[in-house]
């Protein structure tokens, strides 16, 4: 397998499992946020949001050194799994789920908030609880909302190149994703190699924004209030 296919692998499994980790932690996430009325909830909206402004490379650095073995995150996986955090696949998954966490929360957000509680306040009326509620009605409503979050994650786990390189290194078949391989070919003045892979990124970016315009769309005429509009 030559060292691209390796890296594209590699990108598209951190890719996938961050994607599918995100799902987990982002819809209870949102629905909570949609729901807190106290005034820390800006607070915790702007932690959320922060690396949508922060340089890559700082988060990078502070996870770099959380992983470490002599700092407790490090420390507590290294004892569970006997092996080193940082500068593993695993670090790069976790990175990418910090980075990526915005992306996924806040269109889930958005939409949980546009569509209000009357038909939940209705469901509850006919003796409806709250998990068949938020399972019956809410995630049907705003389903194409919850698959555009997880596009927009997936494409932007596929791209990013500060975090990966801070906490993952440059490990071939371990953490060597697409945006490294990229770099590393400009680096060799490989550019005929290089265009191939910035090719592949441009057009696999412009398939996901494609989808994701496309299920905007789709959650636009399901939601009320643009309905109304």
């Amino acid at each position: 397998m030559s060292a691209d296919i390796l890296a594209l692998t590699t990108t598209l499994k951190m890719a996938f499992i961050s994607t599918i980790i995100l799902l987990c932690i982002g819809i209870p996430l949102a629905w909570w946020l949609a729901n807190l009325k106290h005034k820390s909830k800006v607070v915790l909206e702007a932690f959320i949001a922060l690396p949508l402004v922060l340089p890559p490379t700082v988060l990078g650095f502070y996870l770099l050194v959380a992983f470490a073995p002599d700092k407790l995150p490090g420390q507590l996986w290294q004892q569970a799994t006997g092996q080193q955090l940082a500068f593993s696949f695993s670090a790069i998954v976790i990175g990418s789920i910090f980075y990526s966490l915005p992306f996924m929360v806040q269109p889930i957000q958005r939409a949980f908030e546009q569509l209000g509680d009357e038909y939940t306040q209705t469901a509850a009326s006919l003796g409806a609880g709250p998990f068949k509620r938020f399972y019956s009605i809410v995630l049907p409503l705003t389903k194409h909302s919850i698959v555009s979050a997880a596009c927009l994650a997936f494409a932007h786990t596929l791209g990013e190149f500060g975090v990966v390189l801070m906490i993952g290194g440059n490990i071939p078949g371990e953490t060597r994703v697409l945006s490294i391989a990229l770099f590393d070919h400009v680096e060799a003045f490989d550019y005929q190699q290089a265009h191939y892979l910035a090719g592949a990124l441009i057009v696999g970016s412009v398939l996901f924004l494609s989808l994701i315009y496309w299920l905007s769309r789709k959650q636009s005429s399901l939601l009320p209030e643009t309905r109304d509009a």
